[in-house]
């Protein structure tokens, strides 16, 4: 059976004695963009500008003539960016495109679901968000009218909670490591950040030190951290503001004064991400069944030990109420406390 058509995309095309120019290749077609190397945002805007008027077509609304690589390319270029985590996006696209790439969208079926999760091999809760940024691309490309009828998208159940969570000898053994090494002392910056505010990985990396648009920002002089920019998208995964406990805004105030730039840096650079540092500190530490998101879950564990209310925390952590009731509310000391008062008869009153 030969392979199907990759979707289109740019290809940087140089020839002998002409200057090179980024191309579409396209089912074996080539269209020139007219733009070269200095110009590829330029490029980049010809291509979404020749898919949109691609999808338009009647001949591609149909799932079994629209290829899933076509959807998911449309998702990227022009939604993804607006999301709140596009490079998290990002990555579920290219896991996705490998096994989804050359099928037709009328292959989504239950079969073809289980049987990624299967070839993909990693844990439930990983297939689930790849599989839900396929479901979101193809809703989206319904919606835009690139597509007569997105199909169901089967995902695993979701898996159980974790209820692991870092002691605070094991913050500070972590923290001991990634101040040892050069390349991963900006790690400690952000492991203190996480499980002092639970904030999550991509706001923390985000942070400067000044409003801005699209990024939140520290208030050192009101004790105040941002999550989010003043015009970022709001989404199910909330990023209100949060005051700093005074851990945090000592350390905040020495951090400005060394990085101006932004909160987290490296070699005087914004980080995009800290994956293999973070891995790299918690192999050496031989702590090693954690995640990144396990601090923002230490941070909210703490708070309730420590007797945060439930509204508190859930305004503190920008976590509804509901989670923090569901998920951690057991940490609490005072858990069910007048209930199991109740039941011991501690409560009891003498009848009239």
């Amino acid at each position: 059976m030969p392979r199907r058509a990759k979707p289109p995309r740019l290809f940087l095309r140089e020839r002998q004695g002409r200057s090179p120019v980024y191309v579409i290749l396209d089912r074996g077609n080539e269209t020139s963009t007219g733009y070269g190397p200095e110009c590829s945002e330029e490029a980049e805007k010809f291509l979404s500008d020749y898919l949109a008027t691609k999808w338009s077509t009647r001949d591609l609304v149909s799932p079994s003539n629209m290829a899933v690589a076509d959807v998911l390319t449309a998702y990227a270029i022009e939604h993804a960016p607006s999301t709140a985590d596009p490079a998290r996006v990002g990555y579920a696209i290219d896991a996705l495109m490998g096994f989804w790439g050359e099928k037709t969208v009328a292959e989504v079926k239950k079969n073809n679901c289980r049987k990624y999760a299967e070839e993909r091999g990693v844990a439930d809760g990983t297939i689930r968000r790849e599989l839900g940024v396929l479901r979101a691309a193809l809703n989206y490309c319904e919606h835009e009218e690139y597509l007569l009828k997105a199909p169901v998208v089967h995902l695993p159940n979701k898996p159980s909670g974790r209820d692991r969570w870092l002691t605070r000898e094991e913050v500070a053994k972590l923290l001991r490591v990634a101040r040892k090494n050069p390349e991963t002392r900006h790690i400690a910056k952000f492991i203190l950040v996480a499980v002092y505010t639970g904030t999550r990985k991509s706001a923390i990396l985000n942070l400067g030190w000044e409003k801005s648009d699209f990024a939140g920002h520290i208030d050192i002089e009101n004790g105040i951290l941002y999550r989010a920019g003043a015009k970022e998208r709001q989404t199910d995964k909330e990023r209100t503001p949060a005051r700093l406990p005074r851990q945090i805004l000592l350390h905040a105030r020495l951090w400005r004064k060394n990085n101006p730039i932004c909160v987290i840096t490296y070699r005087g650079e914004k980080v995009k991400d800290i994956k293999t540092g973070w891995e790299r500190i918690c192999r050496d530490a031989a702590i090693t069944d954690v995640n990144r998101h396990t601090l923002k879950h230490t941070a909210i564990t703490w708070a309730m030990r420590n007797r945060a209310t439930p509204a508190d925390a859930a305004s503190f952590f920008a976590t509804s109420i509901r989670t923090i009731e569901e998920t951690y509310l057991h940490h609490h000391p005072d858990f069910q406390d007048s209930a199991v008062s109740a039941m011991e008869g501690n409560n009891k009153k003498p009848r009239k």
